[in-house]
């Protein structure tokens, strides 16, 4: 799949005013903080922690919990700390029983970001402020997420080495032990063992969430976790997820964007009449059906495809990708991303976004084979970098003059011996408890949805494991739950995978 992971200032605002904002607007001052302050410095504090308590109404009901930010070691083989792995733990304060409450396990991607996207976006407890289609808007900052999963499972979000406030403890560490694709699985699962310990949470149901290079993570985490750790899942999730190392190249790999291209192009009303006054679900179908039965097998025929026929392919993908005949065969039936990003609006003098292609960017030129930026991706960090710094540092109370990392160093990355598409499975066949959701968003050109289906599809050729894998779209990009909309819906799949995926007291784990 042709693509790459993609990888400010900030607002601080004193405790007094933050609580003088929320009496102001109707919101509970934040509550007394628990433990020891954490001690101001640029150090690395490898086993440092904070906890505050609060309450949030989830689905009309009201849900107290403490969360605790900290951070834990990563141990190497002599038994020393060789990093400090930064996280933000949830858990709800009524429950008694922790054995039968799920665990939710969540990582974002990049490879090097944080977890700042679905702790703050998604599934956390505080979702940023932003309008309903998740335009940036101020003042920035957070408030309550009534969508948040948090009723019905506890969550911690885990930020890798060198993203978010995770760090080495030594520049004499080597750079190889964390950044490559083996060793970023094998590190997180010694250190998960480590925090399930801590928190004695071995008995509970649990789940992993990845989004974008996350999903390589969690997928690579499910076998690693089973295999090295003896700790079992329920679940995983992946949200928006990269090509896993399933091979895809050739004709498939030139073709599999095109219901991507249609989804960005009905939104941005660049298709026929007929096509455009056709809701979205009904005319996915109709271009996927093309793209697997029809341009598939002309792109294998490659230069020895009959005239005729490359028009006549070329003129279906005109009507459904909203670019002209002549462009195309001028790309011989193949548009790249970049292409088709700086192409489609052209005429209208805007870009469309990678991640998220309902955002449009403008160019210093309309000449050019692709766009000058990611024009949503400067929308997400607007709004997300100045929330994170204040509720971490303001209402969670982590003190530290460590610099928040939304994208860290943390290349050169090793992708080679990338099979985690198959570890994925392999856990599945070891655990009959393990379930698969998918969770994409149509107008997502980095990690597209159809790319996904057909990582479904090619994830288990025996077809024995179908019935525990399932896949949701949604009518936003790469960060489907930005949508005010999609949220609700995402949030609302997940209590229903979760709630789908424990088992009943007794049932047993077998085939």
């Amino acid at each position: 799949m042709r693509k790459s992971f993609f990888f400010f200032s900030f607002l601080c605002i004193s405790a007094m005013q933050m609580n003088a904002q929320r009496r102001q607007a109707g919101e509970t001052p934040a509550p007394p903080k628990d433990d020891k302050p954490i001690v101001l410095n640029r150090m690395v504090n490898t086993d440092s922690s904070v906890t505050t308590r609060n309450e949030v109404t989830i689905k009309g009901v009201r849900v107290p919990y403490t969360a605790n930010a900290g951070t834990m070691p990563v141990w190497g083989d002599d038994g020393k700390a060789i990093a400090s792995v930064f996280y933000t733990y949830y858990e709800r304060s009524d429950v008694k029983d922790r054995a039968t409450r799920p665990l939710v396990i969540s990582f974002n991607g990049g490879p090097g970001t944080p977890s700042v996207w679905m702790e703050i976006g998604y599934t956390g407890p505080r979702i940023l402020n932003v309008d309903d289609e998740g335009y940036p808007i101020q003042p920035y900052g957070v408030h309550e997420n009534p969508n948040s999963i948090l009723d019905v499972a506890d969550i911690v979000y885990v930020d890798p080495v060198n993203t978010g406030f995770s760090r080495p403890v030594s520049k004499d560490i080597p750079t190889s032990t964390f950044f490559g694709v083996n060793e970023d699985i094998k590190y997180l699962a010694e250190w998960l063992n480590t925090f399930v310990t801590r928190k004695n949470r071995w008995a509970s149901p649990k789940y992993l969430i990845g989004e974008s290079y996350g999903t390589t993570r969690v997928s690579g985490l499910a076998l690693e976790l089973q295999n090295a750790q003896w700790m079992y899942l329920n679940g995983v999730v992946l949200v928006s997820p990269t090509g896993l190392g399933i091979e895809r190249s050739g004709p498939v790999q030139e073709s599999l964007m095109i219901p991507y291209y249609s989804a960005t192009a009905w939104y941005h009303k660049a298709l026929p009449t007929d096509l455009q006054q056709k809701d979205l679900n009904d005319v996915l179908p109709e271009v996927e059906d093309f793209t697997i039965n029809e341009l598939i097998p002309a792109m294998a025929k490659g230069g020895f495809i009959p005239d005729d026929k490359r028009k006549q392919i070329a003129a279906k993908m005109s009507r459904y990708i909203g670019l002209s005949e002549k462009v195309i065969l001028q790309h011989n039936l193949d548009i790249t991303p970049n292409f088709f990003w700086k192409e489609l609006l052209r005429d209208k003098g805007f870009t469309v976004g990678r991640l998220d292609s309902r955002y449009k960017g403008i160019d210093r030129e309309d000449g050019g084979d692709s766009p000058d930026y990611n024009a949503e991706l400067t929308s997400w960090e607007h709004a997300f970098t100045p929330a994170i710094n204040i509720y971490l540092r303001e209402d969670l109370g982590f003190k530290t003059d460590l610099k928040y990392n939304m994208f860290g160093p943390v290349f050169p990355w090793d992708n080679k011996n990338d099979h985690t598409g198959d570890n994925l499975r392999q856990a599945m066949a070891q655990n009959p408890y393990l379930h698969l959701l998918i969770q994409s968003g149509f107008y997502d050109g980095a990690c597209d949805y159809f790319n996904a289906k057909y990582s479904l599809w090619q994830l288990d050729p025996s077809g024995r494991l179908k019935d525990r894998l399932s896949w949701k779209g949604y009518r936003s990009g790469h960060m489907m739950y930005i949508r005010k909309e999609d949220l609700s819906a995402a949030n609302d799949q997940l209590r229903e995978f979760i709630k789908n995926s424990t088992p009943k007291p007794g049932q047993p784990a077998k085939y």
